[in-house]
């Protein structure tokens, strides 16, 4: 199949018919196609572990997706694809997508880096459902994670490989080591 350019426009319709046929995954920002570049390894391996430690502990009505579900923010403006999602909402019940996230989780390459902590955070913050979203560094060890507190402010709160983040928005805790198992850094 022929992959559209980079930021080609079309209608929110016409890019979920599109996007469904292709190999590769894009995005959708307000109207403009973006592809999504692939991942390394080190990118993978923290996925895997995070997806792991919170599968191995959460049963229903939490659900885990990672890397290939998509996630609507703002009904037909915004569709991304976070590296890690979980949602607990009895509302997700489309097959395609998530709607009603709980946590979300983005690994920070650096190409994604800024748009991950700038645009990307600006969208994840109208879901009223987020509790957490987490920044993960993939070139060498931290989590940053960002919680709303009762007032509806995002605090921050920085880990490192000694440390362990709880999940309060799943009830989990989990050492930041485990996150980098096998992990190989330069």
């Amino acid at each position: 199949m022929v992959a559209l350019p980079d930021r080609t426009l079309m209608s929110a319709e016409e890019y979920l018919a599109w996007e469904s046929t292709q190999e590769e995954r894009y995005e959708y920002w307000d109207g403009k196609v973006v592809a999504i570049g692939g991942a390394t390894r080190n990118h993978n391996r923290i996925c895997v572990n995070f997806f792991k430690l919170l599968d191995d502990r959460l049963n229903l009505p939490y659900e885990i997706y990672i890397l290939a579900v998509k996630l609507r923010v703002e009904l037909g403006q915004n569709y991304f694809y976070p590296d890690v999602v979980v949602t607990c909402d009895d509302r997700d019940n489309d097959p395609q997508l998530v709607q009603f996230p709980s946590l979300i989780i983005e690994l920070l390459s650096p190409s994604t880096e800024a748009v991950d902590r700038g645009a990307k955070f600006a969208k994840y913050r109208q879901f009223s459902t987020l509790q957490e979203y987490i920044l993960v560094q993939v070139e060498q060890p931290g989590v940053e994670m960002f919680r709303r507190n009762q007032q509806g402010q995002w605090v921050l709160s920085e880990y490192n490989l000694g440390d362990s983040l709880l999940l309060e928005s799943v009830g989990v805790e989990i050492a930041i080591a485990d996150l980098y198992r096998q992990v190989q850094f330069s």
